[in-house]
């Protein structure tokens, strides 16, 4: 779980970067609709006027955090937020901006896997416990 929370920090840095930069050199602008660029300085860059890339980069450090205390429920509770914050992201991406941004899909996809992990090791600490 450490190591997932780990690929997701570096890839929502390399967004908040992007999004701060402004001429950032990204990897993953390939086309006009497989771009990095139009979601991290565009309508979708912030939310309440923080940078999102900024809440992903929190929401990974908690859950790297509790991965290493071990707090089942605070991974369960911000994987879930996360998801949720993830599930916002990709459908406005896919049918309002319509354009995907390739780092924002690894992080949505580092983020299913941490979630899925966390109800997998919530559900064997309640099993445990019967």
């Amino acid at each position: 779980m450490g190591t997932l929370s780990i690929v997701g920090v570096i890839l929502a840095s390399y967004l908040l970067y992007s999004f701060y930069n402004p001429k950032p050199n990204l990897i993953c602008d390939i086309n006009d609709r497989i771009n990095c660029q139009a979601v991290t300085s565009g309508s979708l860059a912030t939310f309440a006027s923080v940078p999102v890339s900024l809440v992903g980069l929190i929401g990974y450090a908690v859950i790297l955090f509790s991965a290493l205390t071990k707090r089942k429920k605070l991974m369960l509770g911000m994987s879930a937020f996360g998801m949720l914050f993830c599930l916002r992201l990709t459908i406005l991406e896919v049918f309002f901006v319509k354009i995907l941004c390739p780092v924002c899909i690894a992080c949505q996809t580092v983020m299913l896997l941490i979630f899925v992990i966390s109800i997998v090791l919530n559900l064997k600490r309640k099993s445990g416990k019967s």
